[in-house]
């Protein structure tokens, strides 16, 4: 039995768990619906491919030392957090509490049993792409991983092919985690989608991420 990848496991499961802006998109467009929640899901694991493919190419290490390039994709990364968390604001302000009918106005729960109705192509993309770039332009993420996967690369053993495994373990549990948040709020969606209770949750979620975004655009360089 190999320890250190059962080590290894334990800390890339809390990584992936850890709340973040990754997962406050995923649990935003799952209460739209569950399939632009699975959407945004498959999109943050696509994104920690990116960082994960990254540090096993020996990339991060460049992005590490370069503090221009460094500050740049922080600054772009808290400029597209920012922006998702003021829409979100900026729609929920548009956005009447109660239409006529005692639902709310401008959702997708439009159907008698309020599950959400079935998302068109280009909005489920949106909400692929949504995903993707909140986790690709994390500007933590590369120190995460070039820091994490040699400590578990034992003495002796060939380092591409063990952190390759390391990589792709991390991807897994991103696919086996945000899913099945996404799943989860869809499966409370009744309650979650009250029109009080689903405001108040879009409300947060849009606090947390402009909160994010300005924290990564108005912080320090983060090394």
């Amino acid at each position: 039995m190999d320890a250190q990848l059962i080590a290894f496991t334990g800390v890339a499961a809390g990584m992936v768990a850890l709340p973040g802006a990754d997962f406050t998109v995923v649990v935003r467009n799952a209460l739209a619906s569950r399939t632009a929640g699975l959407a945004s899901a498959v999109g943050v694991a696509g994104g920690l491919l990116v960082h994960t493919a990254l540090a096993v190419a020996g990339l991060a290490a460049v992005l590490v030392t370069m503090p221009v390039l460094f500050r740049t994709v922080q600054l772009l990364g808290g400029a597209y957090v920012l922006y998702l968390g003021l829409s979100t604001l900026y729609a929920i302000s548009r956005r009447p509490a109660r239409d006529g009918s005692g639902t709310r106005s401008g959702t997708r729960s439009g159907t008698p049993d309020g599950e959400p109705e079935r998302l068109a192509p280009r909005e489920f993309g949106r909400a692929l792409r949504q995903g993707f770039l909140t986790n690709a332009l994390n500007p933590k993420a590369p120190v995460l991983f070039l820091s994490l996967l040699p400590q578990f690369v034992p003495d002796g053993q060939p380092p591409l092919p063990r952190t390759l495994l390391l990589a792709a373990l991390v991807v897994v549990l991103a696919l086996i985690w945000f899913p099945a948040v996404a799943l989860l709020v869809d499966r409370l969606g009744r309650w979650l989608r009250r029109p009080r209770t689903a405001r108040a949750i879009e409300g947060g979620s849009g606090v947390a991420l402009t909160g994010l975004g300005l924290a990564l655009v108005t912080g320090p360089l983060l090394r």
